[in-house]
């Protein structure tokens, strides 16, 4: 018996890759969330950005809350199990009226994770339609092994590194996975997926999180980080990430910070070059 999927919906995964939309969030979660990054963002005096977007749930109490949060949990279960860690987490703001993008890519590619059990839930905190760019799917495209990727410097990528499928993809059969806030999407680590500019007056706000079960090896040259959000962990293939402490506290940043190191060295492995590298 699945705890929030329909049996309909795990079978679409298996067959085309993801599932969309599935209903997660209340508008007071929403508000909290939208809140606590405009606080920031109006501390800072700038718009959230790298590194702060990045592995945010060791820095927001918002985004802590959200990678534990049972509905998304009990969704990302109904697919790979009731034992999860969170691997990595991404907020993605795309501007309004932007030319903003991310290539054509599959999000598995510099994660060295084996077997390819990852997935990927993607929350809308705004809404996320076609006219905003919303992300896009060729449905079916995980079955395929991971293809090579290639860097690309052009700065309204949005992936830092810029990193995308180096074969031509064929878009004809690609379907949007249009999103209101307070809905999330799922995806398999080998689906090609992108999103495109968002035409819209406001920012479209997304925040992705990598889930993988314990049972997934760590077959990278440096050893990843992983926090166990739900379960137990028999296995111990990862260097255990301790959850969020102490929000805004100098502590907690120099935490996140050695986490991001070690995360962009595991990603530089594959890459020939990083556009932002930490020193």
């Amino acid at each position: 018996m699945t705890k929030l999927l329909s049996r309909e919906q795990v079978t679409q995964y298996h067959n085309s890759g993801f599932i969309s939309p599935v209903d997660v969030l209340t508008q007071d979660e929403i508000k909290q969330s939208i809140n606590e990054i405009e606080n920031f963002e109006e501390e800072t005096g700038q718009p959230i950005d790298f590194p702060h977007k990045s592995r945010c749930h060791q820095l927001f109490s918002w985004a802590d809350y959200l990678v534990h949060h049972p509905k998304i949990l009990d969704a990302v279960e109904d697919i790979i199990g009731p034992n999860i860690l969170c691997y990595h987490a991404t907020l993605w703001v795309k501007p309004g009226e932007s030319n903003s993008f991310v290539r054509w890519h599959q999000d598995g590619t510099y994660f060295f994770l084996d077997p390819a059990k990852h997935i990927t839930a993607w929350v809308a905190l705004t809404i996320a339609d076609e006219e905003a760019g919303c992300m896009q799917v060729i449905p079916g495209s995980h079955k395929n092994d991971f293809f090579d990727h290639n860097d690309d410097t052009n700065p309204d990528n949005m992936i830092p590194r810029g990193q995308g499928l180096a074969i031509e993809v064929e878009t004809e059969t690609a379907v949007g996975m249009p999103l209101k806030a307070g809905q999330m999407s799922l995806h398999h680590t080998k689906l090609f997926h992108a999103s495109f500019n968002n035409m819209r007056n406001t920012r479209r706000i997304g925040f992705g999180i990598s889930y993988i079960p314990t049972d997934v090896k760590d077959i990278g040259n440096t050893p990843a980080n992983a926090l166990l959000v739900r379960g137990e962990d028999k296995y111990n293939n990862f260097l255990p990430e301790k959850r969020l402490e102490s929000p805004g506290s100098q502590d907690q940043f120099d935490y996140h910070l050695s986490l991001m190191k070690q995360f962009r060295k595991r990603q530089d492995e594959g890459a020939s070059f990083s556009k932002a590298r930490l020193e």
